[in-house]
């Protein structure tokens, strides 16, 4: 009975994808997706880092380079809108990331990415980070797609042990523990392995041992380039000119990871597989300051809706192109992706909630116009920026967004939120830290803010003019505003009750030494 219906859904997905233009049952592409953690704009060779990526610089050079592509500011937030295609209102997962002992995950009623290529009859296999909830077993990742895993399931750990230690406040205590799995087993043959190079070791692995008879999905989430800063030294020495010494690190880690990329990109081609292949690359959010990284020009950093929080390094590669080789200035969103995927593998996202992505192939491999034409970032109403800025921090939040000619909008001002329209982006509430963090190894007076023009309540930029966020014109244009606070009022009423509890002690890893489901 089970070969019969096995056989079935086979003719049926044949007759399917024999309906879709440029796409047929032997030919559906293999796709493999690689997400870096905390990679800043200025820490690509392509943008002119002083960081050598030769790797993303040849792959991207041979591809279409996304220049005008955005993610999320955080982890969690990124990753789930990759795997939804949905913005993380509409989740209840707006406000910052899933913390270790948080019983929640995202929401078992979405239908993820791999699920819908596992229908459309991809063999679907995960390498790395997962961080999207694994307080219980059904939110693993193997209970949510994926054929197999190899990974962590938090959100940051040591490169070398593969241990995470995290506070649990209820119990007062700090718990450091081994978060490393094989599927849903435990790992601990790793102690001593560099993640980096584990994971493109795993990841090479399942390329070398793939049936290209079906067609692969392969998604690898690097822990790198997140804190903590360790890497093998041999990746530091070429980067001695760099003085200080969070950067000259750092780069060390990209050096790593370029080195893992093309690791990846070499088993493809080795295994016959990349010609039939769409590679994609692309950073979860803006870099980490605090740690190496680097956002120059753009504004702010990490854990903010600035340019350099959301604005992505991002790129495909692939023989698959129309037009490779090109640069896209289409505006296209990490939402877009499951939409755009689904639609290379011929399956079907009729499985899911009403998706905030688009289908964004047409823009990239072809250079035509994207259908995306507005992007909300977001709306955390109760929003924290944990890490203060340089200087002077931010202000309270009640001096901050004080004044203003905007309150009878119909949306809370003081909210922290962002969104983009054409070429427009209006941000309301504390955006986050605002400065513009200096080149590395440049003077530390390139590190400014607008001093003398201080935050308000409402920010209107031209980011296609202005991408450094430097000239605010809301008095210029009130229209546009009253419109973009009008849209803001229109998501928030969309939006799903934010789903952040309480950490459960239950989560306590102590008695098994490993960080996993518990409820």
């Amino acid at each position: 009975m089970m070969e019969t219906s096995q056989l079935v859904y086979r003719l049926v997905l044949a007759v399917f994808l024999g309906n879709c233009p440029g796409v047929s049952a032997a030919q559906q592409p293999n796709i493999v997706f690689i997400l870096a953690d905390d990679f800043g704009w200025n820490d690509v060779g392509y943008h002119g880092s002083e960081i050598r990526t030769p790797n993303l610089d040849q792959l991207s050079a041979g591809g279409v380079r996304l220049e005008n592509y955005y993610v999320q500011p955080l982890c969690s937030p990124s990753r789930n809108q990759l795997m939804t295609g949905r913005y993380q209102i509409h989740t209840g997962m707006q406000h910052q990331i899933i913390w270790p002992c948080q019983p929640y995950c995202v929401p078992l009623q979405e239908k993820l990415l791999p699920q819908l290529l596992k229908e459309a009859g991809y063999n679907t296999h995960m390498v790395g980070k997962w961080h999207l909830g694994m307080y219980k077993k059904d939110c693993l990742p193997t209970r949510r797609g994926f054929d197999t895993y190899f990974g962590y399931l938090t959100g940051s750990e040591d490169y070398f042990t593969h241990v995470r230690c995290s506070p649990i406040a209820a119990l007062n205590i700090t718990r450091c523990a081994l978060d490393l799995r094989d599927g849903e087993e435990v790992a601990t043959a790793y102690k001593g392995d560099y993640s980096t190079e584990l994971f493109s070791q795993k990841a090479t692995s399942i390329i070398q041992q793939h049936n290209a008879n079906k067609p692969l999905f392969l998604y690898v989430a690097l822990q790198a380039v997140h804190s903590p800063l360790q890497v093998p030294d041999r990746y530091v020495a070429p980067y001695s000119f760099i003085t200080d010494a969070h950067r000259r690190r750092y780069a060390g880690m990209v050096a790593a990871m370029d080195q893992a990329v093309g690791n990846i990109s070499l088993a493809l081609q080795k295994a016959g597989l990349w010609n039939n292949t769409v590679l994609v690359f692309s950073t979860d959010n803006g870099g980490q300051t605090l740690f190496g990284g680097s956002n120059w020009p753009l504004r702010g950093r990490k854990w903010s809706l600035w340019e350099g929080g959301v604005r992505g390094v991002g790129f495909v590669s692939s023989p698959l192109l129309k037009h490779a080789g090109a640069v896209s200035r289409e505006l296209i969103h990490i939402s877009d992706w499951l939409p755009t995927l689904v639609g290379l593998a011929g399956g079907s996202t009729n499985g899911t909630k009403p998706l905030d992505g688009f289908n964004v192939w047409d823009a990239i491999s072809k250079g035509l116009a994207s259908p995306r034409l507005e992007l909300l970032h977001n709306i955390d109403p109760l929003y924290v920026d944990i890490a203060p800025c340089p200087g002077s921090g931010p202000l309270p939040l009640a001096q901050t967004v004080s004044g203003g000619s905007w309150t009878s909008s119909g949306f809370n001002v003081s909210i922290h939120a962002a969104i983009r329209s054409s070429n427009w982006k209006l941000l309301t509430g504390y955006p986050g830290c605002d400065v513009w963090f200096p080149r590395p190894g440049h003077n530390s007076s390139e590190r400014t803010r607008s001093g003398s023009d201080p935050l308000k309540p409402v920010m209107l930029f031209d980011v296609e003019k202005d991408p450094e966020e430097r000239n605010e014109v809301s008095a210029d244009f009130p229209a546009v505003v009253e419109f973009l606070l009008s849209r803001l009022h229109q998501y928030q009423k969309s939006a799903a009750p934010i789903n952040f509890p309480d950490e459960d002690p239950r989560c306590d890893p102590g008695p098994s030494g490993v960080w996993g489901p518990w409820a």
